[in-house]
């Protein structure tokens, strides 16, 4: 099969799984390992098109659930689809809306068709299924859109998790046969099982029969510690197609990153950089700095002095904090713009590390000046 979105492999680096690449698609080729802010509602929240770009993002993720149920899937395609709406010219990729459904545990039932829930708005009756999701997915007209997975709790019993994962197989199937647009969608699976390795490298090997234009590695950074998660990395990885993009979803720390490349996966999304800047929490190179605090109220110098992004090139963290201290908007948009830099910036120096082949000497460097030292930290 043909597919709009393609990955080239064009480098190993020679101590680790790391790859260096490029994800082709219809609005775009980019440099992989990559992240990619997260666009919730249409929009990266705080951020403008332009100062995405200005910063080194490229795709960016949208999400499904959200999306349907505020403005409508239906009047988003007649926007002219994500593109046109959010001012987007570049890659968008978006989710399956099966996440954001199985938090909602106190109000769906799982049946083999789909799932029955109640919106987190109004409390209205709901119902997404495979054939649901990729409709709602082909009408908003993302570049890479995602299967409908079943996302249990990481620890779930073994029973109960090899019956998911079966069932999230015959959703695949199912998606794969309701996709309309494989001129200009590529459709992602999504490798499920916890932490069994048994179930994660069977669904592997299921899904990867099915031929989708990329793989990703769900039910991770749910709670399991940091070394789960390497360890499910490490064996499932190596089951997905040297040339086809992976994909983990939902991680964004610089060490759950870098870890990560070294066990071979390519892209990557996460909230946290924009929702821990909400709150003042700022990433450095030497660790995470929290600009609110009173410590800065008189500290002249930027955020990282390492960085090169608007803000830091601008503003002291005595004026952050002073837009915090009195509640005005200019302050998260600045303690946004940072982060999203940084982690842009972070993956631009794996990439460089890759070509060089000295990824475990970044790695090393980098977290003796970030300070980290949690292996065994729990995910969130």
């Amino acid at each position: 099969m043909k597919h709009p979105v393609n990955y080239t492999l064009e480098k190993k680096e020679k101590h680790t799984g790391a790859r260096l690449g490029k994800l082709e698609t219809p609005n775009g080729t980019y440099e992989t390992p990559m992240f990619m802010p997260v666009g919730t509602q249409a929009t990266v929240k705080a951020m403008t098109p332009e100062e995405l770009k200005a910063m080194g993002a490229g795709i960016i993720l949208s999400n499904t659930y959200h999306l349907w149920l505020r403005p409508g899937s239906e009047l988003i395609e007649e926007a002219g689809g994500l593109h046109e709406f959010m001012n987007w010219d570049q890659g968008i990729l978006t989710d399956s809306g099966g996440f954001q459904v199985f938090s909602l545990a106190d109000t769906r039932e799982i049946k083999e068709n789909g799932v029955h829930f109640k919106s987190h708005l109004d409390g209205s009756a709901q119902f997404l299924s495979p054939e649901k999701s990729i409709q709602i997915q082909n009408e908003l007209g993302a570049d890479v859109i995602m299967s409908f997975d079943e996302c249990p709790p990481f620890n779930e019993s073994y029973d109960y998790m090899k019956q998911s994962v079966a069932r999230t197989t015959r959703w695949a199937e199912r998606g794969l046969e309701a996709h309309e647009n494989w001129d200009t969608q590529g459709l992602f699976g999504i490798v499920q099982g916890g932490g069994y390795k048994d179930l994660r490298i069977q669904h592997a090997r299921d899904l990867r029969s099915m031929d989708f234009s990329g793989y990703s590695i769900g039910g991770l950074s749910v709670g399991e510690t940091h070394q789960e998660m390497y360890e499910v990395l490490e064996y499932t990885t190596p089951e997905l197609p040297e040339d086809k993009t992976r994909y983990l979803m939902g991680v964004g720390t610089p060490a759950a990153l870098i870890e990560s490349v070294i066990r071979g996966v390519d892209i990557f999304d996460c909230v946290l950089p924009t929702r821990i800047a909400r709150n003042g929490t700022t990433m450095t190179s030497k660790g995470r700095l929290k600009v609110k605090n009173a410590t800065y109220k008189k500290d002249w110098r930027p955020i990282d002095e390492n960085c090169d992004c608007y803000t830091c090139r601008n503003y002291s963290r005595a004026y952050v904090r002073h837009l915090f201290n009195t509640d005005e908007i200019l302050g998260v948009r600045l303690t946004s713009i940072h982060n999203l830099r940084f982690l842009t910036h972070l993956m631009e120096q794996i990439r460089e590390a890759i070509r060089n082949d000295n990824l475990l000497d970044f790695k090393e460097a980098f977290f003796e000046e970030y300070g980290y030292n949690e292996p065994n930290a729990r995910t969130f």
